[in-house]
């Protein structure tokens, strides 16, 4: 065989091979991660309803720390958890030590030492499972019931970024003011026939108190992060300016994402698909007052976006803030893994998802269905707006593949 037809020889089994690598060891490779998404969702289908069972008969572990345990950079509890149930009955029925006033904040709140030494944020009830909250998108107190419903939610979507949260009934006059601080102890109140506090915060008002039905308060609980883990805040990119008539940079440049793209910790690392994932999650739920986020100190962008304070949700059901989808559809980007989950979900599985996993809570229902209807009407226009930018850019710029290492030591 002469040289020349040898080069051309080589030449083609060259073009041969590069073409498998592409085009089939690569869609297999893609195969393979699909199918493992499905799976996923399949098992995470299958352990939707958790029993709020006390028992822990395989470790001789807390509920405390089994949680802590549970806590990496990139997930606040593992995919598989058959201790959540254990957990979270710690939650909602351990004797109360300590009650203080919450955290710094806007919100009223009360922050708890349950026994074993477990801190736990009490958000109580606010407003009745109807009531519909007009005006602003982050208008009206925090409602309880949305953290609980946001954390099953984060769980559903294969997120697992919130920390834990159950609802709980606590009596105020019996296991509350007993072990209060002054300062809490200060801000109690009767009004007619009920037990009411009005705690300690920026919004907090004695002219406001929260008041339970005689002496049993309604309200949420949610697990403190381990002190191992401290968090860092950072203002979110697509931020509110929270004034009349004043725009953020995001509401008015449509080539905001460029800039964004440019900038630390979102040039580089998981950041910014994590922002995507929270405008997502953020858009289901109606949050539109994500305005910081946090995460793990000294991350350099590495760890996750915690899903923290997620109560200013399901306040409207008939109000869709399509500008909380803005980092979607400026930047037309999404990881695979979330585009898949939520394709799963369509056709009404998201709503029976939600149900099913909020069944076991201790005030369940949690949500009323005009709220659970949103959310299957809302995953329809994510849908919508990713299809818009697959049309524009093409599925290959826009979905990215990006799957974290979730190791638990």
């Amino acid at each position: 065989m002469k040289l020349k037809q040898r080069v051309v020889l080589l030449a083609i089994l060259l073009v041969i091979f590069i073409f498998t690598k592409v085009f089939l060891i690569d869609n297999l490779d893609t195969s393979a991660a699909n199918r493992e998404d499905q799976r996923a969702f399949h098992r995470m289908m299958a352990s939707l309803h958790v029993e709020l069972d006390p028992r822990l008969d395989h470790t001789l572990q807390s509920p405390w720390e089994i949680a802590a345990q549970w806590v990496v950079p990139r997930e606040v509890y593992p995919e598989e958890t058959p201790e959540l149930g254990a957990v979270l009955h710690a939650m909602t029925t351990k004797k109360i030590i300590k009650a203080d006033v919450g955290y710094k904040g806007t919100q009223l709140k009360a922050l708890l030492i349950l026994e074993g030494g477990q801190k736990v944020v009490f958000k109580p009830k606010r407003y009745g499972r109807d009531y519909i909250v007009e005006g602003e998108p982050y208008a009206g107190y925090d409602r309880h019931n949305a953290e609980v419903a946001a954390f099953h939610l984060d769980r559903i979507l294969g997120f697992r970024r919130a920390p834990l949260v159950v609802g709980r009934f606590v009596n105020l006059r019996t296991e509350i003011k007993p072990v209060a601080t002054e300062q809490l102890l200060g801000t109690f109140m009767t009004v007619g026939n009920n037990t009411c506090f009005y705690g300690k915060c920026y919004y907090c008002r004695e002219t406001e108190p929260a008041c339970a039905d005689g002496d049993i308060m309604e309200g949420s609980v949610t697990l403190w992060l381990p002190d191992v883990w401290p968090l860092q805040k950072h203002r979110h990119p697509w931020g509110r300016t929270y004034r009349e008539g004043k725009l953020a940079r995001w509401e008015y440049d449509e080539s905001y994402c460029d800039a964004v793209k440019k900038t630390s910790p979102y040039d580089s690392g998981p950041r910014l698909l994590d922002i995507i994932d929270t405008a997502i999650f953020d858009y289901l739920i109606g949050n539109a007052d994500r305005h910081h986020y946090e995460s793990f100190q000294d991350d350099e962008g590495a760890s996750m976006l915690i899903l923290l304070d997620n109560a200013k949700s399901f306040g409207n059901p008939a109000l869709d803030e399509r500008s909380i989808l803005a980092p979607l559809y400026q930047c037309c980007i999404i990881r695979v893994s979330t585009w898949n989950r939520l394709s799963y979900l369509k056709n009404g599985a998201l709503k029976s998802a939600l149900k099913t996993a909020m069944s076991h809570d201790p005030i369940s229902p949690v949500l009323s269905d005009p709220h659970l209807d949103a959310l299957d009407q809302r995953l329809l226009s994510i849908l919508a707006t990713v299809k818009q930018c697959t049309d524009q850019f093409g599925p290959d710029v826009v979905l990215v593949e990006d799957r974290m290492t979730l190791s638990h030591l």
